[in-house]
């Protein structure tokens, strides 16, 4: 039948609005297949992580074991055709065992999440990124394929925040041959610093990098220190422009006034003072209203200066460098690093090119193993151990710190050739050794007291180069510290004057951390970080596995703090360090040694004047003419309460000032006080 003229309009219009519209492409068309990288620590190889991307789907195999441990995560991220995530499944354990169930979906509006911290969820008008709690490092690219077709490259993120992905500079790297050209990039806003990583021209992943650690393209592993030299340069430009910012080198006099100042030797604060300082130094203490010419005048508000704190078991780096001093500490023990970035970090802060503590390094010695640390210098002989003391002997290092995989055997002859130097030694008990051992071969201080508490607990074949070293530590209940084996180590301690350096915060987080509850030692400054970073302190470092494990944990942390508190009633000195990056968790460790029978008095002489004693820092630890010009300024009472320091107005390191509140929001950090008054 022939369709009539008058119809056919009807007809195209009913025809074109049945026409489908051609399905979208997946945004992840140009990227499928295998992608395979190695994960590489201090120059080895320590894992891998392996991506394979089918239609909208990608699949993500990561697994690394640096010093015995790491995480081992498996990953399924499922994109829309905006390249946002619908679905994403991740699990596997932490590197310290925690199990790992985080999952995401978004349906229609309705996005919603579980992990370590609990389940929640949101309207989502429009896709959003989700910013993963425990996933693997691949998710970095896919964010910034996002971010790069964002305005100014920034974007609202689930849970909360935003993140700012910042081109960093164009480059190349060539291997037998093959040049790729790259970009690399800046990833900021879900931590307190950004992340870096590096992306081919075709928006692959290449690299994944910071000053220590790089996750590489397979078959570029021999450019690793070249890429990490990316990471060094981005960090250390970041933290030069914050010194230029915020450091305040006044050029003259600066007099503190209206502050009562804490007596180390009187544990008492003084009457109402001011302290005056010239160049490095404190020249002067006055009376508060005293006044010279041309001086800058800090108003401290009648609040409490408190020498500069120290630090004892750090490991150095520039991204824990300032907020260590606007946490009032002003000196570190460094217990271990990468040698060559040390030695350069030390001169850029000494040049005052970069904030940071003054720092008293120790060499660390590792044996090679499938467990080695990678740091420092590795043995494979009592020879190379001795041949690696004469190197730190020779670069100026006041001691040696022997660690997990060293030959315990070897400890005797070490310490005697460094005692012989006139260097100090100490360490972790090495595997298939115990403390006795050790103290015997003649260690001046024992690190952390898992360590020693181990070698009560374990049989002789037992390898502390693994996990073992943390979970052997739900067994510590049971322990009867009066028992002859017990107190044959506490003689030892005594007899040969062995101090004990305890790292009490992290066992606290280790033993009694759980997923979905706030950190204790965070609690008074958690609402001041940014969102991830308050995530972070909710989750569970260890595997709880069960009600018996939960209490075994706490049950031993309790013996723990039994175990510290009778080494202080028997005279062993306890020195205060956190291996936690110091800054407000060093302030938790203080606090902490408040179980153990110290006064709030105590534990800032602790702090400050016994372990300058400790170091030989004759010109520090207090507040008086001639010493150098290191202390914080605090509004509360540090005598009555340790918990005091935790809100700091003011630090001079040197006579470089900074105000925590001035420097904090470049940190993502909201001021724990109001900026002082300064008459320039």
């Amino acid at each position: 039948m022939k369709v009539q003229f008058f119809y056919l309009p009807f007809i195209l219009l009913l025809l074109i609005s049945c026409k489908q519209e051609s399905p979208k492409v997946s945004s992840l068309v140009d990227y499928q297949g295998d992608e395979t990288y190695s994960v590489i620590s201090g120059g080895t190889t320590v894992g891998y992580l392996k991506a394979h991307t089918l239609g909208d789907t990608i699949h993500i195999d990561y697994d690394y074991k640096n010093n015995g441990r790491g995480p081992t995560m498996k990953e399924t991220i499922v994109l829309n055709t905006d390249g946002f995530p619908l679905q994403w499944n991740i699990t596997g354990n932490t590197t310290f065992g925690n199990t790992v169930e985080e999952q995401y979906a978004l349906s229609g509006t309705a996005a919603s999440w579980t992990d370590a911290t609990g389940s929640d969820s949101t309207t989502a008008e429009n896709a959003l990124w989700y910013v993963n709690q425990s996933g693997s490092p691949y998710s970095t690219i896919l964010t910034a394929r996002s971010l790069l077709k964002s305005p100014d490259y920034t974007a609202d993120v689930l849970p909360a925040g935003k993140l700012t992905l910042k081109k960093m500079e164009k480059t190349s790297i060539t291997v037998d041959s093959t040049t790729v050209d790259l970009t690399t990039y800046a990833l900021a806003g879900a931590d307190i610093n950004p992340s870096y990583f590096i992306a081919d021209s075709n928006q692959r992943l290449f690299a994944v990098i910071s000053p220590s650690f790089v996750i590489v393209r397979e078959g570029f592993e021999t450019k690793e220190k070249e890429l990490r030299a990316y990471a060094e340069k981005y960090s250390a430009e970041r933290f030069e422009s914050l010194q230029k910012t915020y450091a305040h080198n006044y050029g003259k006099k600066v007099r503190i006034a209206n502050v009562k100042i804490f007596d180390p030797n009187t544990l008492s604060l003084s009457v109402l003072s001011s302290v005056l300082v010239d160049g490095d130094r404190i020249v002067r203490i006055d009376t508060p209203d005293a006044r010279g010419e041309n001086e800058v005048v800090i108003d401290g508000a009648g609040g409490t200066l408190v020498a500069g704190m120290y630090e004892m078991h750090a490991h150095t780096g520039d991204e824990d460098a300032l907020l260590n001093i606007l946490a009032g500490v002003t000196s570190f023990r460094d217990m271990g690093n990468d040698n060559a970035v040390l030695e350069d970090l030390i001169k850029k802060i000494d040049s005052g090119v970069l904030a940071g503590p003054r720092v008293h390094r120790l060499g660390f010695i590792e044996g090679v193993s499938d467990y080695s640390a990678n740091n420092g210098i590795l043995v494979s002989s009592e020879a190379e151990a001795l041949a690696a003391l004469e190197t730190y002997h020779d670069k100026g290092f006041y001691g040696i710190k022997l660690y997990n995989s060293m030959n315990g055997d070897w400890a005797p002859a070490i310490v005697k050739k460094a005692h012989e130097y006139g260097m100090f030694v100490c360490g972790h008990v090495p595997a298939f050794s115990n403390a006795n051992a050790m103290l015997r071969a003649g260690f001046d201080e024992m690190t952390h007291i898992n360590q020693t508490m181990l070698g009560w607990v374990l049989e002789p074949e037992e390898d502390t180069r693994s996990l073992l070293r943390l979970t052997a530590l739900k067994r510590f209940p049971a322990l009867d510290l009066n028992s002859p084996e017990v107190q044959e180590t506490m003689d030892l301690f005594v007899q040969n004057k062995t101090a004990m350096d305890p790292t009490l915060a992290i066992h606290e987080v280790l033993m009694k951390a759980r997923n979905g509850d706030v950190w204790e030692g965070t609690k008074e400054f958690i609402d001041h970080m940014p969102p991830n970073a308050q995530r972070g302190f909710k989750i569970a470092l260890a595997d709880v596995a069960s009600p018996e494990d939960d209490q075994a944990y706490r049950e031993g942390y309790d013996k723990i703090v039994e175990t510290l508190k009778m080494m202080k009633d028997k005279g062993i000195v306890l020195i205060p360090g956190t291996d936690l990056g110091g800054a407000f968790f060093y302030h938790r460790e203080l606090e902490l040694y408040q179980q153990l029978g110290y006064t709030s008095a105590e534990l800032l002489k602790l702090a400050t004047y016994d372990m300058a004693q400790y170091l030989g820092d004759e010109d520090l630890g207090s507040i008086a003419p001639g010493k150098l010009a290191d202390f914080f300024l605090i509004p509360g009472n540090p005598v009555e309460d340790i918990k005091a320091i935790k809100t700091i107005s003011m630090v001079s390191r040197g006579g470089t000032f900074y105000y925590p509140s001035e420097v904090y929001p470049s940190f993502g950090i909201q001021a724990f006080t109001p900026m002082l008054k300064v008459k320039e």
